[in-house]
């Protein structure tokens, strides 16, 4: 199963394994790591994509616009990071001391995060990370490394619990994965169903390489809660998906936390999709946002029809947005680049972001949900593009 969905998520496989991208004697080289194999590896086009997709459309424009002082096209230099922390420590330090890069995009995760922030404040490098969400995060000293995402745990717990609330859920099974974020989106949830009178009426955690949730999903069957909430990864998340639908899982609210926002979902599990909510806070034809349809174009177009995820590509573009921004404001002094980026409002795809100490405080969490086919908005109802459905029946 790993392996069809590795296959399924490499719609960049060739370009992976691939070190620089768009060399030129007076471009801009901008390093980071991506999980090309590894327990993330079905993660990483997600991120790769977007920045491929960035890099083209600002080469485009004759490169990036360097403080008003003209411009440079954008060269990368990445290499696979295994999915391991601390083989993306190793290749932070390379990038910054060996490759000479001038600038640092991030990797893909909370943990990897965790793990080169010591690097980037110790060089200096300002690092604008996307794929990171853990109330930890806030502890880091404001200065070199801010993040994108909206989706802090104890948001989403807040966010969440709303959300059942209005569609009169009283009971829920949570399942969840023993990662980080996962781990820590649970610790924040359960007390905040518990304040709002929702009974949990089973719990169970699972490794993250968890091959079969059979006994899981069969106590969940028997308890018959009014919603499942799986706070889930992409491998896992496939894997429920299509354990739940053989064993029958009917609640009418399911939420399955990271992978239904990626492209190839929809394509591996067609109407079975519909009416899963996700965690997500954006789509292509949103108001108040900047650049959304010039991205979602240009990646359908550059991938062959292909999406982009949702959830992180997303996130990976606003962090692009918001370096390309700095530079403008800042040109390429990474200090005065650092003072831009803790300052300025940036013009992204999620609208208006400005950041208070490492946290983007502009954009609210929310849910996405599938809707013959299409990827809405459901929550905060603020931000909404369409209401809640209930999760159908499973097709055969």
């Amino acid at each position: 199963m790993f392996k069809r969905l590795l296959a399924a998520s490499l719609v960049v496989a060739a370009t992976l394994g691939i070190t620089t991208t768009t060399q030129a004697a007076d471009s801009v080289k901008i390093g980071f790591s991506i999980p090309k194999t590894g327990l993330f590896a079905p993660a990483g086009p997600s991120q790769l994509n977007a920045y491929l997709v960035w890099q083209d459309l600002v080469n485009a424009k004759g490169g990036l616009d360097i403080g008003g002082k003209g411009r440079r096209k954008v060269e990368f230099v990445h290499y696979d990071d295994k999915s391991d922390p601390a083989q993306a420590v190793k290749i932070y330090e390379k990038l910054i001391t060996n490759d000479k890069v001038d600038l640092v995009m991030a990797p893909w995760g909370t943990q990897h995060h965790f793990a080169i922030a010591p690097v980037v404040e110790r060089h200096k490098f300002p690092l604008v990370g996307n794929t990171a969400a853990s109330v930890a995060l806030r502890k880091i000293k404001p200065g070199y490394l801010w993040f994108t995402t909206p989706m802090m745990p104890d948001n989403l717990a807040k966010e969440m619990t709303a959300m059942l609330k209005s569609r009169g859920v009283k009971s829920v099974a949570i399942l969840y994965n023993l990662l980080q974020f996962a781990s820590e989106n649970v610790k924040f949830l359960k007390p905040a169903l518990a304040k709002a009178g929702i009974k949990v009426k089973y719990e169970a955690k699972y490794p993250p390489d968890i091959k079969d949730m059979t006994a899981m999903l069969t106590r969940v069957k028997g308890e018959n809660p009014d919603a499942v909430l799986v706070h889930s990864y992409p491998g896992d998340s496939i894997l429920y998906m299509n354990q739940a639908r053989e064993i029958g899982i009917n609640a009418k609210t399911q939420y399955v936390m990271v992978g239904p926002a990626i492209g190839f979902f929809r394509g591996m599990f067609k109407s079975n999709l519909d009416g899963i909510i996700t965690m997500g806070s954006w789509t292509p034809g949103m108001k108040g946002t900047y650049g959304a349809k010039e991205f979602y174009d240009a990646y359908k177009k550059k991938y062959k029809g292909h999406e982009p995820d949702y959830l992180d590509s997303v996130e990976v573009y606003v962090s692009a947005q918001i370096l390309e921004q700095a530079i403008a404001k800042a040109g390429l002094d990474r200090e005065k680049i650092r003072k831009a980026i803790q300052t300025m409002t940036f013009k992204t795809i999620y609208g208006d972001v400005k950041f208070k100490g490492v946290q983007n405080i502009s954009t609210p969490a929310g849910f996405t949900q599938i809707q013959k086919g299409n990827i809405e908005v459901v929550w905060p109802k603020q931000r909404a593009t369409s209401p809640i459905v209930d999760k159908g029946a499973w097709a055969k």
